[in-house]
């Protein structure tokens, strides 16, 4: 049986503020297993964010539990179990591509050949080998985004956690990165959790679909992907794909019904 990476029971997250409590999540279960790349999908304000935070103990449940590697969400976060790679690139504009990636290598105490060794490394992971010395201003957007995945992987953390990073990204561009995402999944067998709002995005990524309803976010669905791993962009023109869309969309209608 392959071992549960990020299992949560009955969590819930409520935010006090001042026009009264706010109930972002509630009774959310969910197993995610390793290697698994798992995207979470749902109406703005469902919760998916923030559930993502809690995993990075950004945030703390008020109800349930969490644990990442059998551990607590904020012991993961000590024990650098994950990278995390937010809805913009974050880049320093006054240090280079290379000298952004080697900022948590410095943090953490490694040595400046070992920082070398891994910056070459995750550069070439996500084929930015030759703009080490850039800098962020000089490289377009999609490619920023690479290079704030390189960071995330550059400690060499088994999850990686995904919050929306190629929203802001026009059609093309943005199915480009997702080809190398799963070409970098494949090559690094990460457990991957990733935020989108894209049906076919999150179709064509993901082993398993986690279908959200609105606030208080709840899950509504886990669609599990018969999709080979292996998966050409033209994959998204084939009956399976479909399918699995209409049963997306059929879950996030369903979802809408809490409200009534």
């Amino acid at each position: 049986m392959t071992a549960a990476v990020i299992e949560a029971k009955g969590v819930g997250l409520t935010f006090q503020t001042n026009g009264g409590p706010v109930h972002a999540l509630s009774g959310v279960d969910l197993v995610i297993e390793k290697g698994d790349f798992v995207s979470f999908i749902g109406p703005s304000g469902c919760g998916k964010t923030t559930f993502l935070r809690c995993m990075a103990a950004l945030e703390t449940p008020t109800e349930g539990s969490l644990t990442v590697n059998g551990m607590s969400a904020e012991a993961a976060r000590q024990a650098r179990a994950y990278g995390y790679v937010f809805q913009a690139a974050g880049l320093y504009p006054w240090r280079t591509i290379g000298g952004n990636i080697r900022l948590p290598l410095e943090i953490m105490g490694f040595s400046k050949a070992e920082q070398a060794e891994r910056v070459a490394r995750v550069l070439e992971l996500v084929e930015l080998s030759k703009f080490e010395n850039s800098f962020p201003w000089q490289l377009s957007g999609g490619m920023q985004q690479r290079a704030s995945i390189a960071r995330a992987l550059s400690f060499d953390a088994d999850i990686l956690l995904m919050d929306e990073p190629f929203g802001a990204l026009d059609e093309i561009v943005r199915d480009h990165l997702n080809e190398q995402l799963l070409a970098l999944w494949a090559r690094t067998e990460k457990t991957i959790c990733f935020v989108t709002h894209s049906i076919p995005e999150a179709v064509y990524l993901s082993t398993k679909i986690v279908v959200m309803s609105p606030r208080p976010g709840r899950i509504a669905e886990v669609i599990e992907s018969p999709l080979p791993r292996e998966r050409p962009l033209d994959i998204r023109d084939t009956p399976e794909f479909i399918e699995i869309a209409h049963r997306v969309r059929d879950g996030l209608r369903a979802g809408h019904s809490y409200e009534d």
